[in-house]
């Protein structure tokens, strides 16, 4: 007999229910759900209506769907209401078996009918013990998703890193290792929107990937390199993968190894993945994945993973993108110009693109200034991205087309401040 039948004669939840120290924790989640409702940044796409109620079977797209439900389920259970959670509860891990944490707070709901719950999994102690870690990985997973509810991002906000993305950079990903959260950004001509975001999973033994096979995370600023077909892949990455270009530019300098860093979606058998257990890549649950690729693009789109955000309305990087944008065009000007000793004091002493140092990068840049023969150099779809760490660094990207040609090309420049001036130390062609 199903569950919820048993609840129909007046019995159930209420009989022996004593989640104390449980439900202590969960009560000031209830004032942040009822706001997340309001927001429509959280979960599944935002249609400019009321979220549905939860449908019998997943939808065709249902990205963040499931967390959405599962947040409701602890809605109810903050507001006492235990039949209505066990109801949502028992639906929830029907249309998504392998829901790990959902069948954890399932087995709880089940379990007060017999015995009073005092945390999350409160499980026999014997099972317990064999299970500990597993335990303790989904009890972290679920106040990680609880922190993501209770701590929004301001409205219009985005990570200070994105100082300036340009009309080509469509959308783009900022990765919170600390809150276990990717953000999707739509970036139009009305500015940049956060679309959706979800639970994530980084690398086991944590984030500052530096050598290979470390078992870390990188941390810097990437671009989405590839698409690759899950038909092509092990069952392990899901739904696909998208790698990055770790080690970037930033990391070689810094003599960083280590490769194959994607994003990706998880085994058939899982809907997600413990905080802590890839390799070093970022693991989102399937349905989500399956938005992430159907909606950037290769090569436009950047991939920020970092650690607690600093979260800024455009307006308060206006002041900063004008200073970096007014930099670039002193640097275009003086290129214009064509003195060689003049552009050069733009890059740093130990400059270095593709194996050439300074030196022998000047050589190139003499013939290229020549051939330009004092023609005006225009910039155009400016990306500036910021990465600070133990120092401040530029990632630019533009195009750059000489007056009187047709086509130009896409330079990508990494700048770092050096004694209150920012210097190039990388300047090549994107990929």
């Amino acid at each position: 007999m199903r569950t919820s039948h048993l609840l129909a004669d007046g019995q159930g939840l209420g009989h022996g229910y004593s989640w104390h120290g449980w439900l202590a924790r969960w009560a000031p989640l209830v004032a942040a759900l009822w706001m997340c409702a309001l927001s429509p940044s959280y979960g599944a796409p935002f249609s400019g209506k009321s979220r549905p109620a939860s449908p019998t079977k997943p939808a065709a797209s249902s990205d963040g769907i499931a967390e959405a439900r599962l947040i409701e389920v602890y809605r109810q259970i903050g507001n006492a209401n235990y039949r209505e959670a066990l109801r949502k509860s028992e639906t929830l891990v029907a249309d998504y078996p392998h829901f790990q944490l959902a069948q954890l707070v399932y087995g709880d709901l089940l379990s007060t009918r017999t015995r009073p719950v005092q945390v999350l999994g409160d499980v026999p102690a014997a099972l317990a013990k064999a299970g500990t870690e597993n335990l303790k990985a989904l009890r972290t997973e679920s106040q990680l998703r609880i922190a993501a509810i209770q701590e929004r991002p301001p409205a219009d906000a985005i990570p200070s890193e994105f100082v300036a993305l340009s009309r080509r950079n469509k959308h783009a990903i900022a990765v919170d290792t600390a809150k276990a959260r990717l953000y999707l950004f739509e970036n139009t001509g009305n500015g940049t929107r956060l679309l959706a975001d979800y639970y994530i999973s980084v690398g086991k033994a944590g984030v500052g990937k530096s050598v290979e096979g470390d078992l870390r995370t990188p941390l810097g600023v990437y671009f989405i390199t590839s698409n690759l077909d899950p038909k092509s892949l092990p069952d392990l990455y899901g739904a696909g993968a998208l790698p990055v270009n770790y080690p970037n530019v930033l990391d070689v300098r810094r003599g960083k190894t280590g490769s194959g860093i994607w994003l990706h979606g998880t085994p058939s058998h899982q809907f997600a993945r413990e905080p802590q257990a890839t390799e070093g890549c970022v693991a989102v649950a399937n349905p989500d994945l399956d938005r992430i690729i159907r909606t950037v693009e290769i090569r436009t789109t950047p991939v920020l993973i970092g650690k607690n955000f600093r979260w800024l309305r455009p307006a308060q990087l206006a002041a900063e993108k004008q200073l970096l944008t007014d930099t670039l065009k002193t640097w275009a000007q003086t290129k214009k110009d064509g003195q060689t000793a003049d552009l050069l004091r733009f890059y740093a002493s130990d400059f270095n693109a593709d194996g050439k140092d300074l030196a022998q990068f000047a050589q190139g840049l003499r013939t290229e200034l020549q051939r330009l023969g004092g023609r005006a150099v225009q910039l155009s779809d400016v990306s500036l991205i910021r990465w600070t760490d133990e120092s401040e660094i530029l990632v630019a990207t533009f195009g750059e087309v000489v007056v009187g040609e047709r086509s130009g090309r896409t330079l990508r420049q990494y700048w770092q401040r050096r004694a209150n001036a920012w210097k190039i130390i990388y300047e090549g062609v994107a990929g």
